[in-house]
């Protein structure tokens, strides 16, 4: 038992930012397919954790698209980012959303009620 709380006090603080998520977005169509702008929030802990992309997937959770995110927002949370020309199938009445971290992967989804 003492081993594996020396183990847990000495563990990075990268370990402890948790799973990113998404917070809020919105969808626009337009002539060359709809433009995403979605918020993450993540506790980015500089390079060795932070969130590094968030994807959209259609109804039956085909991925339409997928944002990378390039380097650490330490000092911007939450962040909005945005994804142009992603081909939503006509008839689609929604889309899921998902922010992924380096250390955790994929975290939960958010929906998002397209209007048309």
């Amino acid at each position: 038992m003492r081993r594996l709380i020396v183990i847990a006090l000495f563990a990075p603080a990268a370990a402890f930012a948790g799973e990113a998520r998404v917070v809020g977005a919105t969808a626009t169509p337009g002539a060359q397919g709809w433009r995403f702008d979605v918020t993450v929030a993540h506790a980015d802990a500089g390079w060795d954790h932070y969130a590094d992309a968030w994807e959209v997937a259609g109804p039956g959770g085909a991925v339409l698209g997928v944002r990378e995110l390039l380097h650490p927002h330490d000092d911007e949370q939450p962040f909005t980012r945005s994804l142009s020309g992603v081909a939503v199938p006509a008839g689609a009445d929604h889309v899921t959303l998902r922010a992924r971290d380096s250390v955790h992967g994929w975290g939960a989804p958010f929906t998002l009620t397209l209007l048309r």
